[in-house]
């Protein structure tokens, strides 16, 4: 019972995370100051992770913020690359 509680609970984290990715993409991409859309079905550690990809140079601080935080979590290193969700690219129009 505990271990589908638990399921449940870390679905709504990630939702709120695709939310949250959305959210505060959106108004950049609007004003033309990000390269790619928001997808709903994205995380912010995944966009933050096609960005290092892609070498945008605002990925780099904000990964060692993301990572370093899931580092203290007790995670491995570099959490944003690992999590790139490969099925969104392409997908999100670009500007």
């Amino acid at each position: 019972m505990m271990k589908r509680l638990a399921a449940w609970i870390m679905q709504i984290l990630v939702s709120i995370d695709q939310l949250a990715q959305v959210l505060i993409v959106g108004p950049f991409f609007f004003l033309g100051l990000a390269d790619t859309c928001p997808s709903a079905d994205e995380t912010i550690s995944s966009y933050v992770g096609r960005g290092l990809q892609r070498g945008a140079p605002w990925a780099t601080p904000v990964a060692w913020a993301i990572d370093g935080l899931f580092e203290l979590l007790g995670a491995a290193p570099g959490h944003c690359l690992r999590n790139v969700e490969t099925a969104c690219i392409g997908r999100a129009p670009t500007a």
